[in-house]
């Protein structure tokens, strides 16, 4: 887009793609998946305009950031080292941050293990939740959802990457950034999309043609692998935060969801979110909680004017 700067940046071993608007105190965006930079565009744009430095990067395995071929290069120490590093790099001791689906996890993870290094926290979609000491992710979603459970079906490498490559990038896109099924999502063992000629999928008013290409040109350059890493280390993850079970987050957030919102419908999340002795408990700062009126998962660019008010009405405060 337009008045968006970017650049290529070396961090924690990796080269790294960064978009970048604006001057002030530093925001740092991090996207979901299948997202990129370029869902924060419409924030950038409004949050560089009101005096903050806007700065998204690609994560580690999407976009024109590299990709390391390990599935266990990406775990959460690795890539909250690249987010680390990049702010060592860009000169910025301390940052607002945002973060959307796996960003937000990722957003956790690094108010987790460097919370001097964060100002406040906007949470997008997926809520803090605390280590199980007793059982690892994947046999705890197993035993809640199925073995048909979304993320259960990504376990498996190049399953799910030859699924999306027998549809088309574009039309699975289309499929994910369109579905507001209420969780827990499940992916049926044939025709894991639900994508059919007899019926065409409609883009959401919030995306353009143009904007579902460029994701598309993108995927189809770097390919799935990467992103979907980040589901295949989970139990890596658990692994390696023993040494933070039963550990609070210490920064000052701001949560918001979509109603309709496939993680915020899963069962027991509202129950977590609304209740005191559980996302409060976890996250003794947390300040407000917004649940948006008939929005769905991606409401960063569903809801894009609205959610950049949000940011900038929170972040004013400190």
């Amino acid at each position: 887009m337009e008045e968006i700067q970017h650049k290529m940046m070396s961090v924690n071993g990796i080269t790294m793609h960064v978009a970048e608007k604006g001057e002030g105190p530093v925001i740092l965006f991090l996207h979901g998946f299948p997202e990129l930079w370029y869902s924060w565009r419409r924030q950038i744009l409004a949050l560089s305009s009101l005096g903050f430095h806007a700065v998204a990067p690609d994560l580690r395995g999407y976009g024109d950031t590299e990709a390391p071929d390990a599935i266990s290069a990406y775990n959460c120490l690795h890539v909250v080292g690249d987010l680390v590093a990049l702010l060592d790099a860009i000169g910025a001791e301390q940052v607002f941050l945002v973060g959307h689906d796996w960003g937000a996890m990722i957003g956790w993870y690094l108010c987790l293990f460097r919370p001097e290094r964060i100002k406040a926290f906007v949470c997008l979609s997926v809520p803090f939740r605390a280590r199980n000491p007793i059982m690892k992710p994947l046999e705890t979603m197993r035993t809640l959802f199925g073995d048909d459970y979304y993320i259960c079906r990504f376990q498996e490498p190049r399953k799910i990457e030859a699924a999306i490559a027998h549809f088309g990038t574009k039309e699975v896109l289309k499929k994910i950034f369109s579905d507001r099924t209420p969780g827990p999502p499940c992916l049926p063992r044939e025709n894991e999309f639900g994508i059919s000629p007899a019926t065409p999928i409609t883009l959401p008013s919030w995306l353009s043609e143009e904007d579902l290409s460029y994701f598309a040109m993108k995927f189809d350059q770097r390919g799935f692998t990467g992103g979907l890493n980040y589901y295949r280390t989970m139990d890596l993850n658990w692994e390696l935060t023993a040494a933070w079970t039963r550990a609070k987050v210490q920064v000052p957030v701001k949560f918001i969801v979509g109603e309709l919102d496939t993680v915020y419908t899963t069962p027991g999340v509202k129950e977590y979110v609304h209740n005191d002795r559980g996302f409060k408990n976890d996250v003794p700062l947390l300040k407000e909680v917004v649940v948006m009126e008939g929005a769905g998962h991606f409401i960063n660019q569903e809801k894009a004017e609205e959610i950049s008010n949000h940011i900038y009405d929170f972040f004013k405060k400190f």
